[in-house]
């Protein structure tokens, strides 16, 4: 391209905005010379419409741009190509494209249809609006690094739809209108076998009334799913994959993934089907003439095969050969209709002993009403004549080659219904009012006793009782090629009968290729992407053509499909009542969404036909309806239980929203009850791969039972790029989800810990969807860092008192934070699909520490929370050694994730915190990894009256039904603890100490003031009996619980203004030091527990 310029390095924006003077805007906006480049501070970058060019001056074009259909070239206009499909134009002048319109500069873009582009596609290349950071943020932030706005990111499907669209406009691709594409398709597919062979036979069963409420029946249903098809087709644009790709993209993969295949397949059998059927038809001429090769089973496997051949060779040769044979059909088969129409008026005495006597009342008549014989019934009629009202699809099957398909689908479908509904309907009464049911083909058979005849024969001179004892080999009941007796040219119909099968073969075996390679590029069965590639200016899937042609080759070989026709039947009416299903799906959502352009549909007639199709399959077989259910049932498991990476905005998630606002919202008007109490925790973990033992064991007792929040406070010293926010929290969730937590993922920026966690205490939520439960990791190396980390810590845990939450402090001995340590957990996210990794190269996520982590063990404090984001780095084979430390942290990262076996979870209820305590162990030892573990529980007693303390306990958890092991009453409580402890306990406590004895009480004012955490000696002394009982509790444990698997203890509380940080933390420290995994835990006082039923 003339005068392009170089691609836009990284970090540079897409706008280089040039601040321009009013005097120069004005002077650009009148139309004179525009102030030179260099002379500017900035380059401003306007947006093209290359898809309407012509409307481009209107909006203030340059005037040097000229347009080209499929490339916009000039001197000062430079298209900038991302690679994906997504182009950005920049302007070398100071004035935009849009200054014309608003007379002042600017890079906000006019409306745009090119800006809601998916892809690159046929109709026109996808271009990028202005992000709204560009046009908000100020001039000296540095913009996004990519060329993607509002974090817009091309999927792998994205990409390759571009390079398709790339390829197909430079091959000029053929596409087909709404005649050639979709009605003469319909038509060809529905005017099936049936019209000749079977259709005279149903009218001499069930009567000309019976056979039009059939006939109608069939209507009704392709008709309602016909307005169905054209619904989905004309709410937005259709790509290849008909069925698959309506219903995937209405109802989500798992339906579209699992029709897609068996429809594909049912097409592909379908061409067996119909060249059996034009098989049998030449063999029987063969036999009449005798000139058999072999037997009439091989005969019709020889002709079969050489048929699906050439049928083969005709789809390989492209779509618009396919379409050129597809005409010369249907003349054919035009020309066979007529020709049995002008036959009928023709009435020939040598024909009326076969029973072909012309159009007469008498035979209406006594035609009018059924005469079923041989146990056949009005549903049998119906079974047999439904295949030959299916086939209105073709068209759709094909979507990805119409040029327009949101018109001709609605058009060709609907038409080509009600041609075929007309036609099936002109012959049912044309055949039951010039043919008798029964005839001898003997001329001698005429009337002889007036008395005792009583057919319409009769009354035409002939005497056909006889036929009533059988035997007899004419009329609509006894000839199946009665309409060949009737037609002016009878070889004509045998034509008729070749185009219609012969036609309807084809379409099947361009069909079923089209929709499998479809669902191929979908990726939604693994092992099944080879059958994705496509060849030629169409992309025409030869290996599906292959694949298509050894199935059909396969059932063809069997020869008798008696038995896989109701089944394939089936096939399809599932298709179509998924279809109808799509549409109620839809419309129930009440999506935004969904705006079809075609309005003539209802959601009630849409759910309406869905039932009839499901039971028109029962009717039709019902052990046959049984085995498709059951396979659309495996598959759309399959499908769910490998949730494919793909968002289509489907009826299903719009559904689900509705269901969840709804829910939502019913549950703010009703007031909490203390048996729906269950715990919903904020989980202060950081980055969720960082703490993962903390998430694991919190979500083992709120999995299915509560909410789970994992909440990350960040701290940041530089404003945030939005846009890297926005992809690392869809990076989080994804983690979350790909390793099964229930969780959801949260941050907030905040200058520190404490202030963070209030934001989030009181802004998470939903209505009853609310956070009760603050959970936090045990800051571990609390002493080593900066004590104003301390003192945010402890006022983090009383800010959550007062705000009526429970707490909850896991704290493990080896710590929690495994962010540090290189490799320890895998890729968050693939590699984009055009970058491969380097060989023996492996993903993987890390957490970069730029600081020592001095809050290693909770969420990230002012100091600690300067780490980056966990980044996708590239580790080789070579790792480097980790050390001791780090091999224990990470074994204790994962001692949750898997089942702990026998042994107990010791519950110290010390105090009544309204049985929070106690609900968490008993929530826990109900998941599977913690079935084998039992409840012991530890209370405070007094020595004198043990065993009355411990029959109340056992009275008051039988009362609320949970079971337990044993009870230990410790009557030693507030024994003094050992010498060596206490001393501990003094050296911990010791840099911490105020001193103010040692100093003059204004010194030791203002350092109070300035060191708030500071323990006073008076402090000290007032808290004497609490600080040995901490001391004398750790004893306990030592003694009773060292070999617990989980100890869930009351948490001591300090009161806000008289208890010091420092204390506090001494005090925890001392509680749960050298002790197995332990849960610190403190309800807000609320009853959680109920005995009352």
């Amino acid at each position: 391209m003339s005068g392009q310029k170089p691609a836009l390095k990284s970090g540079e924006s897409r706008f280089q905005v040039d601040a321009v003077t009013e005097a120069s805007s004005a002077a650009s906006a009148d139309g004179s010379k525009p102030p030179d480049e260099s002379k500017g501070r900035f380059r401003v970058v306007g947006f093209l419409d290359s898809g309407a060019l012509g409307s481009a001056m209107d909006i203030g074009l340059p005037p040097d741009v000229s347009h080209d259909p499929d490339q916009a070239r000039s001197d000062s206009v430079s298209l900038h190509s991302t690679g994906t499909g997504h182009t950005h134009i920049s302007d070398s002048h100071s004035n935009t494209y849009y200054m014309r319109t608003f007379g002042h500069n600017t890079i906000d873009a006019v409306p745009n249809i090119d800006f809601y582009r998916h892809t690159a596609a046929t109709l026109g290349e996808k271009l990028t609006r202005p992000s709204l950071s560009e046009l908000h943020d100020e001039l000296d932030k540095d913009p996004f690094e990519d060329g993607l706005a509002n974090g817009e990111e091309p999927s792998a499907a994205e990409e390759a739809a571009a390079k398709l669209a790339a390829k197909e406009a430079k091959g000029g691709t053929v596409k087909f209108g709404w005649v050639k594409g979709v009605l003469i398709r319909c038509m060809l597919n529905i005017w099936g076998v049936m019209l000749f062979i079977r259709m005279s036979w149903i009218v001499g069963q069930a009567g000309i009334g019976l056979t039009i409420a059939i006939i109608l029946m069939a209507t009704v249903v392709t008709t309602i799913t016909g307005l169905s098809t054209s619904a989905i087709a004309t709410n937005g644009f259709v790509r290849g994959g008909g069925a698959y790709y309506l219903i995937s993209r209405s109802l989500g993969p798992e339906f579209g993934g699992s029709i897609g295949l068996i429809f594909a397949f049912a097409n592909a059998v379908a061409v067996a089907m119909y060249v059996v059927g034009f098989a049998e038809t030449v063999v029987e001429m063969l036999n009449d003439v005798d000139a058999l090769m072999t037997d009439e089973l091989n005969d019709i496997r020889i002709v079969g095969t050489l048929t699906v051949i050439l049928l083969l060779g005709i789809s390989v040769a492209g779509m618009e050969w396919e379409a050129k044979a597809q005409i010369v059909l249907l003349v054919i088969l035009l020309a066979a209709i007529a020709n049995y129409f002008i036959g009928s008026f023709i009435s020939i005495e040598s024909k009326e002993p076969k029973g072909f006597f012309g159009y007469h009342s008498a035979i209406f008549l006594e035609n009018l009403g059924p005469d079923f014989r041989e146990e056949e019934t009005f549903f049998s009629m119906f079974a047999i004549f439904f295949p030959a009202a299916t086939g209105i699809l073709a068209g759709a099957n094909i979507s990805g080659d119409l040029t327009d398909p949101q018109s001709a689908i609605p058009k060709g479908t609907l038409l080509a219904i009600v041609i075929t509904g007309i036609t099936y309907v002109a012959i049912t009464i044309s055949a039951g009012s010039c043919i008798v049911r029964d005839a001898t083909g003997d001329h001698n058979d005429t009337v002889s006793d007036t008395v005792n005849c009583t057919d319409a024969a009769c009354t035409l001179g002939y005497d056909f009782s006889i036929c009533k004892e059988g035997g007899c080999q004419y009329g609509l009941m006894n000839d199946f090629q009665v309409l060949s007796l009737v037609s002016g040219f009878g070889p004509l119909i045998s034509a008729g009968i070749f185009s219609a099968t012969l036609s309807s073969a084809l379409a099947s075996l361009v069909s079923a290729p089209k929709v499998f390679q479809a669902l191929c590029k979908d990726n939604i069965y693994p092992g099944l992407g080879v059958f994705a590639k496509g060849y030629g200016k169409n992309n025409e899937p030869l290996r599906g053509y292959v694949l298509t042609f050894f199935i059909g080759l396969a059932f063809i070989l069997i020869a008798q499909l008696n038995i896989i026709a109701p089944i394939i039947s089936n096939f399809f009416l599932a298709s179509y009542a998924l279809i109808n299903f799509s549409v109620f799906h839809a419309s129930l959502a009440n999506s935004p969404g969904w705006r079809p352009s075609f309005k003539y549909y209802n959601k009630w007639v849409s759910l309406a036909g869905a039932i009839l199709c499901c039971v028109v399959m029962f009717v039709i077989n019902w052990w046959a309806a049984l085995v498709t259910l059951l396979i659309v049932l495996a598959l759309y498991i399959f499908v769910s239980y490998k949730k494919p990476d793909v968002n289509w905005g489907s009826s299903t998630q719009a559904l689900i929203y509705n269901q969840a606002l709804t829910h939502c919202v019913n549950l703010t008007g009703v007031e909490d009850h203390v048996k729906n109490f269950r715990p919903q925790c904020l989980v202060l973990a950081g980055y969720p791969n960082s703490r993962p033992a903390l998430l694991q064991l919190v979500h083992s007792f709120t999995k299915n039972v509560g909410l789970m929040v994992c909440a990350h406070v960040r701290t940041v010293t530089r404003r945030p790029n939005l846009k890297e926010l926005s992809q690392e929290h869809a990076r989080c969730q994804r983690w979350l989800n790909k390793k099964r937590l229930k969780a959801f993922y949260t941050h907030v920026f905040s200058d520190n810990l404490r202030h963070g966690a209030q934001f989030l205490m009181q802004a998470v939520g939903l209505g009853r969807l609310k956070p009760n439960t603050l959970v936090m990791g045990f800051k571990n190396n609390w002493s080593d860092g900066d004590m104003r980390d301390v003192e945010i810590y402890i006022n983090t845990i009383h800010d959550a008192f007062d705000l009526q939450f429970g707490v909850v402090i896991l704290r493990l001995q080896d710590g929690l934070d495994v962010s540090h340590i290189q490799g320890q957990d895998e890729i968050l996210e693939k590699p984009p699909s055009h970058e491969k990794p380097p060989a023996g190269g492996q993903e993987v996520v890390v957490s970069v520490i730029l600081t020592k982590d001095s809050d290693s063990d909770s969420s990230p404090s002012k100091t600690a929370s300067s780490q980056s984001s966990p980044l996708i780095m590239r580790a080789t084979e070579t790792k480097s050694p980790l050390s001791l430390a780090d091999q224990r942290l990470l074994e204790t990262s994962q001692q949750f994730k898997k089942k702990q076996g026998k042994g107990t979870i010791d519950v110290w209820w010390l105090f009544d915190d309204g049985g929070l305590t106690l609900l968490i162990p008993f929530l826990l030892t109900n998941r599977s990894k913690w079935g084998d573990c039992r409840i012991r529980v530890f209370i405070g007693g007094k020595i004198n009256r043990i065993d009355h303390d411990r029959r109340a306990m056992a009275t008051l958890l039988s009362r609320f039904r949970i079971d337990y092991s044993d009870i230990h009453v410790l009557g030693d409580i507030n024994t003094k603890p050992k010498k060596h402890n206490k001393l501990s306990f003094k050296e911990l406590i010791e840099p911490y100490r105020l001193k103010e004895d040692d100093m003059e009480q204004e010194a030791a004012e203002r350092l109070k003031a300035q060191e708030p955490w500071r323990i006073t000696d008076n402090e000290l002394e007032l808290y004497r009996a609490k600080n040995n009982r901490q001391i004398r509790l750790n004893e306990l444990l030592k003694e009773h619980s060292s070999a617990a698997k989980l100890i869930v203890m009351s948490m001591p509380l300090a009161r806000k203004g008289t208890v010091s940080s420092a204390l506090y933390m001494c005090w925890l420290e001392t509680l749960s030091k050298d002790a197995p995994p332990l849960l610190l835990v403190r309800g807000n006082h609320q009853s959680v527990l109920t005995f009352y039923s």
